[in-house]
């Protein structure tokens, strides 16, 4: 039985996958490929328009070139963002992404892998709560996944664009780890727990890291026009939203369609 889950997780996770590379391609990649534009710019000095004719140089730098096969992706998740990719400027090589792959496809693999790891998670929560994704209920569990994975992170950590200020990727790692794991426990105790000292404790644990602060970089100055930056977040948000969506009802559909009748 818990083969068949695993199996059912991972077909789910692919089906998200796909749906989630369609997606991006509407309006998240083009928001990326927008700001890449702008990167190898000196920053506009103040009282000067920032980043209205973008002029594109020889050494101009592309973040999602820069960090392989799982650029577009890891944009999503903050804190993992291509803001990092400038902490390794000189490391870029020529000849496409990883293995020679296109971006899409590239982004297609890093969705599937994405997708089916995101969907396993789900399942092992599942079987050790006790408590069964079905198409009833599916939503819910991807709305549950988002807040822990995405927006409540994003809240100290939005989403960026190539070109924008980062803290220290180490620290933005950790500090983004540390959110989902505070947050999922959080959402557990909140949902899941009648009692009043667990919602205390849940709420307790979703505000924690947002108290300890997020960090932050020290110079915060960006060719990148900050209304681009904003659209991308809103994107990013609301693309992994409808991410989440369909792995929570496609892993619902899959469960009560196949499992339940094995």
């Amino acid at each position: 039985m818990i083969v068949k889950t695993l199996l059912a997780a991972i077909v789910a996770g692919l089906i998200a996958g796909v749906f989630m590379t369609a997606a991006q391609e509407l309006r998240v990649t083009p928001l990326i490929l927008h700001a890449e534009e702008f990167e190898g710019q000196a920053p506009a000095a103040p009282g000067e328009p920032s980043g209205e004719q973008p002029a594109a140089t020889d050494h101009q730098h592309s973040s999602l070139n820069e960090i392989s096969t799982f650029g577009t992706v890891l944009a999503l998740l903050s804190p993992v963002t291509p803001a990092y990719a400038h902490e390794h400027e000189g490391e870029h090589e020529e000849g496409g992404i990883m293995f020679g792959m296109s971006r899409f496809s590239g982004t297609l693999l890093a969705n599937l892998v994405t997708g089916a790891g995101f969907s396993l998670l789900l399942a092992g929560i599942s079987l050790v709560i006790g408590y069964p994704i079905t198409l009833g209920n599916g939503a819910l569990w991807g709305a549950f996944g988002w807040l822990a994975v995405h927006l409540l992170p994003a809240i100290g950590l939005p989403p960026e664009l190539p070109g924008f200020p980062a803290a220290d990727l180490g620290d933005r790692q950790f500090w983004w780890g540390a959110t989902v794991l505070f947050s999922v426990g959080g959402l557990y105790l909140l949902a899941l727990r009648r009692e009043i000292s667990a919602k205390v404790a849940g709420l307790v644990l979703l505000a924690a890291p947002h108290a300890y602060g997020a960090p932050a970089p020290l110079d915060i100055s960006s060719n990148v026009p900050a209304v681009l930056g904003a659209e991308f977040a809103v994107a990013a948000l609301a693309t992994t939203l409808a991410f989440w969506t369909v792995l929570g009802v496609a892993s619902g559909f899959i469960n009560d369609r196949f499992l339940k009748a094995a």
